[in-house]
């Protein structure tokens, strides 16, 4: 039967993770509800979790143990991205030894993380590694606190981040999105003054002005990895408790026009270089 609205498509079963998400983020279902329950017990053993597990060495890696970050958007790094978003928590051994392995490889003496053959944290790889590490369950791990201050000491004195060396940007989005993660009680007063900052950054520029026009930037996407859109915008301005700026007014109306007549938004595009058997790959699951 076809769902009759987005709820009801988001409901359906043949996605756990989907479910989950929608039960208990959209509906505001508790943990122990047994609907979510079983959603979640659904998660590893169904759809596209299930699917991206199985590609997975018992040794806690995909494609190659040789590097975590490369071949791009299919080795370890990538993959654990994309199963933070679907629900998954280090309470699955799976999930907890590939963790373990990219906090050992990733983790560096400044505090920040960085991919091989980098010495010293990458704002873009400490941001999303410190967003997926924290809905894995790591919030406490000693590497994702310093990961944290990491990011207040190598902010923009002004507010926001650079992920290139030159200025701060709206494309250097990873840091808000790993604070929108982060649970407020564990921020300390430099934490809160980095988000505030940046905050009123991503709003002065109303989450998209910044140079020339930029078309990506108006283009929804998935899997985000590290790129910017509005939607990406809005997520992590939103969680963090700017909802009701007005300065959103643009990136709301934009997400409005995208809206189908059935209550559905289509998945605009994957993201920039992706091509080939990668773009596949991404498109069949």
């Amino acid at each position: 039967m076809k769902s009759k609205n987005a709820l009801d498509w988001l409901l359906e079963e043949d996605q756990p993770s989907v479910r989950y998400l929608a039960l208990t983020q959209l509906l505001k279902r508790p943990l122990d509800d047994p609907e979510v329950v079983a959603a979640k017990d659904m998660i590893t053993r169904k759809g596209w979790a299930e699917e991206i597990l199985a590609n997975r060495d018992p040794a806690g890696w995909w494609v190659s143990g040789e590097s975590l970050y490369r071949p791009k958007y299919l080795s370890a790094n990538w993959m654990l991205l994309i199963l933070a978003d679907l629900g998954l928590t280090r309470a699955d051994p799976r999930i907890e030894r590939a963790c373990d392995l990219w906090i050992e490889r990733f983790a560096r003496e400044d505090g920040g993380f960085a991919m091989e053959g980098s010495k010293k944290g990458h704002l873009c790889t400490t941001g999303n590694a410190t967003r997926a590490l924290v809905q894995f369950g790591y919030g406490d791990h000693p590497a994702v606190r310093s990961a944290f201050e990491w990011l207040v000491t190598n902010r923009d004195k002004n507010g926001g981040w650079s992920c290139f060396g030159s200025g701060r940007n709206l494309d250097s989005w990873e840091g808000m999105s790993a604070f929108a993660m982060y649970p407020t009680a564990k921020w300390t007063e430099g934490m809160k003054s980095a988000v505030e900052l940046g905050a009123e950054y991503y709003l002065g520029k109303e989450l998209h002005k910044q140079g020339g026009e930029y078309p990506p930037w108006y283009r929804f996407h998935y899997p985000v990895h590290y790129y910017y859109d509005l939607l990406v915008g809005l997520d992590f301005i939103t969680a963090l408790g700017y909802g009701d700026d007005p300065r959103l007014r643009f990136a709301l109306k934009l997400l409005r026009e995208k809206r189908r007549p059935d209550g559905k938004w289509n998945l605009d595009a994957l993201h920039p270089d992706v091509e080939g058997g990668v773009a596949e790959w991404y498109a069949k699951h």
